[in-house]
């Protein structure tokens, strides 16, 4: 992978879930990752800096290294190439949808994308979980949004009793199907569930930044109320010295539970791609690798990270370690990797890979997640 591709998130919501509350508190909390916001709904994003803009087309800088641009849906494309230029240095783009908007529709544009330099970061739904039952009598097509979301967000969680939470949360669950579901209260998700930590904790352990003079380390937030902690998710890592196999693997990422939300890494496939080190990137159903020779030097292992909610992470390093080539009578052949390739870019339709729409992983071939998406709708 020559050039590093930029993540982009959709986030979505019906009016009043939270989706600004949600994104302030990420942008707070960037702490080294410089963020592009993307909004075609004019809220109080960045501490009132979009108030300042004021209209579409604009850009300003939100004073910590990230930027905010207010677009019309219809300019997603432009824009994306705007922020995605190297001398923007942004780590993620989250793109805030209207909270009238089709979220598909968004996620659509995302995917279908020419731009070389993004790629599909997620589509993260916030709900009230006050005010849900209101919500979907009100907005039938709520049931549809999350049906294709990777990532849940019951916000305002603070807001009602116990037992109406978990209640919420198993109708949200039936509806989300294979989404993760978080809980949380005034947006505070923990970053490192929608993109990576650019600058390492030990690095920035003992600095006060302007986000701690501001809203403070003990989960105060701006409005003077005391804050909930972030949703509670879970990080599995794995490290295996044995190369993977690639059909095993890729059963294993069809199969993957409930919950598991999104998985990094690198992938060494052994014998079966000798010269490549895989680069895997999966967000909810999506799913891509990418190939770059394996650098000088460098000992030969998988490392993934493995992020969701709900997960059990001893049965994830189980299934994974099944995955390991088992000697010389278990190395793949030569039709192995080709449910691989098929989510590398640019091999998708290369000679004898399969021809079936879908994939083990439960995406079409354009990468379009199989729910509520299809390829025909494409625009």
């Amino acid at each position: 992978m020559t050039t590093q591709q930029i993540p982009v998130v959709v986030l979505a919501g019906f009016l009043g879930a939270g989706k600004t509350t949600l994104l302030n508190h990420l942008l707070r909390s960037a702490r080294g990752t410089r963020i592009g916001v993307m909004v075609n709904d004019f809220g109080d994003i960045g501490i009132d800096a979009m108030t300042v803009a004021g209209q579409v087309g604009s850009t300003v800088s939100l004073g910590n290294g990230c930027l905010c641009c207010a677009v019309d849906a219809s300019e997603l494309d432009e824009y994306l190439e705007v922020l995605t230029r190297p001398d923007m240095r942004l780590d993620v783009i989250v793109i805030e949808a209207s909270g009238l908007a089709e979220p598909q529709e968004l996620v659509r544009m995302v995917l279908a994308s020419e731009n070389e330099r993004i790629v599909y970061g997620g589509l993260v739904e916030v709900v009230d979980a006050a005010e849900f039952a209101a919500t979907r009598a009100r907005h039938p097509e709520t049931d549809r949004h999350l049906a294709a979301a990777d990532l849940v967000v019951v916000n305002k969680a603070d807001r009602v009793p116990a037992d109406r939470l978990a209640a919420v949360r198993q109708e949200v669950a039936a509806l989300a199907v294979r989404a993760a579901v978080v809980e949380c209260a005034h947006g505070r998700i923990d970053p490192e569930l929608l993109f990576d930590r650019v600058v390492p904790e030990d690095e920035i352990a003992g600095q006060m930044s302007i986000e701690d003079i501001l809203y403070g380390e003990d989960g105060w937030d701006g409005d003077g109320a005391h804050a909930h902690p972030h949703a509670a998710y879970e990080t599995v890592s794995l490290t295996a010295s044995v190369p993977l196999h690639p059909r095993r693997l890729m059963a294993f990422l069809d199969a993957r539970p409930e919950g598991l939300y999104r998985i990094k890494g690198f992938v060494d496939f052994g014998t079966a791609d000798p010269a490549n080190r895989y680069t895997v990137h999966a967000v909810g159903r999506f799913l891509r690798f990418y190939t770059e020779p394996w650098p000088a030097g460098e000992e030969r292992l998988t490392q993934l990270v493995l992020i969701g909610s709900g997960v059990d992470a001893e049965a994830l390093r189980k299934e994974l370690a099944t995955c390991e080539q088992n000697g010389p009578d278990d190395v793949p052949d030569e039709t192995a990797m080709w449910g691989v390739l098929r989510y590398v870019p640019g091999t998708e339709d290369g000679p004898g890979l399969p021809e079936s729409g879908l994939s083990e992983s439960g995406i079409s071939e354009s990468g379009l997640p199989e729910s509520g998406l299809s390829e025909s709708e494409l625009p």
